[in-house]
């Protein structure tokens, strides 16, 4: 069982770019794993933004900037667009992040980010760009996700959104459930299912 998500609350990262793809989130030469070392990947979140390639970091980039710290990244329109990889879902997950907040998902990354329990959360332009405002003004700004309300808060100017997520998903990361979790747990009630239908 994973972490349960009920409601989280925190400072947050900004990432103002419109369509971040896979790419870009996690390059292709890191695809060559094929288990899901979460360390390994969240090291190379944005490799090629974070790092110049002799290695040393990029002092400007989002994610090196110490100003900056909380498990929610906040990312431009158009986030996660490019190939299906769920690399990209591996390495936001395992550099820590819990919530992306967009005004658009590609649909495969936004399941990708949903089954590896990071919850992606789509808001309106407008609220979007008051919390890039929000964040810039003032980096101890906090946001509220209430996953169970399925709202999200901007702490600075108490603005309120509602977001959608599929029912299913939403029992999953309540209850820290992947779907064999979610098997195991109805071991029962598919095996009675099955004796009345055969």
């Amino acid at each position: 069982m994973k972490q349960k998500f009920n409601v989280i609350t925190s400072t947050c990262v900004p990432l103002p770019l419109e369509n971040v793809d896979t790419d870009q989130i996690i390059p292709a030469r890191f695809l060559k794993a094929t288990t899901r070392e979460e360390s390994f990947f969240g090291d190379n979140l944005f490799r090629d933004w974070r790092y110049r390639a002799d290695g040393s970091p990029v002092e400007d980039f989002v994610l090196n900037d110490p100003t900056y710290s909380g498990c929610i990244l906040v990312a431009g329109k158009n986030f996660g667009s490019g190939s299906s990889r769920e690399h990209a879902a591996w390495a936001i997950a395992g550099y820590g992040f819990r919530v992306v907040i967009s005004s658009f998902f590609a649909d495969i990354h936004k399941n990708n980010e949903l089954n590896n329990f990071v919850l992606p959360v789509q808001v309106s332009d407008d609220f979007l760009e008051e919390l890039f405002q929000s964040i810039s003004s003032n980096p101890a700004t906090e946001v509220e996700v209430d996953l169970p309300l399925q709202t999200v808060t901007n702490k600075a100017t108490g603005r309120r959104e509602q977001f959608d997520i599929n029912g299913y998903k939403k029992h999953c990361l309540m209850n820290g459930l992947d779907d064999i979790d979610f098997l195991l747990e109805n071991k029962e009630k598919i095996e009675q299912w099955e004796q009345l239908n055969r």
